[in-house]
């Protein structure tokens, strides 16, 4: 290639310092030189440029050539394109039918999960129920018992002292300053046994209300608690573990 310039140089530099011909604008030239030039300039071409014009005067062909692979290429890759979306859209099809299946299987197990959860708390609370029942029993078993024994005790107290003030009330019969002071001391005595029975009942009616009122704290406690429990089922929390409190609770009021 680089002699194809170093040719078109000499033959610059040839028709520069040719020999012009009078009244004319033309120049005389060494013909033998010149066409040598001409020889190596076409022999320096490299064949790139034949086949460049081959290129060129084929370009139509190459064209619509090029234009024909190019729809078959794009046909091909619409087809390809539909093909992979099909496919696409089945295997979203499919994943969509295994979520909501394995959706389905954790609902279901989420709803036996919780039927479990409310089964166990029912029977705590039957439990814990059935406990609080058989201490309320045997809370007012004792507390009725003791109020028996107080009102027994009193009422004995009572005829002892209305015994002894009818003895007291016979033997001082004969005088009358005595048998006025023994009605007094009788009167005096029985409102005296009145009054301690009295006092006695009133013991024992407190009493009872006293232990009656703890009971009663204590099963609104264990109702708050239930009611905490059914709370957290609903929200999702969890079920608590009842069984310590309320036996601690149970035994608490048992101390008690």
């Amino acid at each position: 290639m680089y002699r194809v310039f170093e040719a078109l140089d000499e033959l610059v530099a040839i028709v520069e310092e040719a020999r012009g011909v009078p009244m004319t604008a033309g120049c005389v030239v060494p013909r033998g030189d010149v066409l040598e030039l001409l020889d190596d300039v076409r022999d320096a071409i490299p064949g790139e440029l034949d086949d460049a014009q081959d290129v060129l005067d084929h370009r139509d062909k190459l064209v619509g050539d090029a234009r024909s692979t190019a729809e078959k290429t794009v046909s091909g890759a619409d087809r390809q394109a539909q093909e992979t979306v099909e496919t696409a859209r089945e295997d979203a099809d499919r994943m969509l039918a295994d979520a909501k299946a394995q959706a389905d299987r954790m609902v279901s197990e989420a709803r036996a999960h919780a039927e479990e959860l409310v089964a166990d708390a029912e029977e705590a609370a039957q439990r814990l129920r059935a406990d609080a029942q058989r201490d309320f029993d045997n809370v007012t078993g004792r507390a009725r018992a003791e109020a028996d024994r107080m009102i027994e005790s009193g009422k004995a107290s009572y005829e002892r002292s209305v015994a002894e003030g009818t003895a007291e009330q016979q033997r001082l019969i004969a005088d009358t300053e005595v048998v006025k002071t023994a009605h007094a001391e009788s009167a005096r005595v029985i409102d005296s046994a009145h009054a301690e029975s009295d006092r006695l009942r009133s013991e024992c009616d407190l009493y009872v209300d006293t232990k009656l009122a703890e009971f009663e704290e204590f099963l609104t406690g264990t109702i708050r608690s239930v009611g905490r429990g059914r709370q957290q089922l609903r929200t999702g929390v969890g079920v608590p573990d009842y069984g310590t409190e309320y036996e601690d609770g149970f035994r608490a009021e048992r101390r008690r």
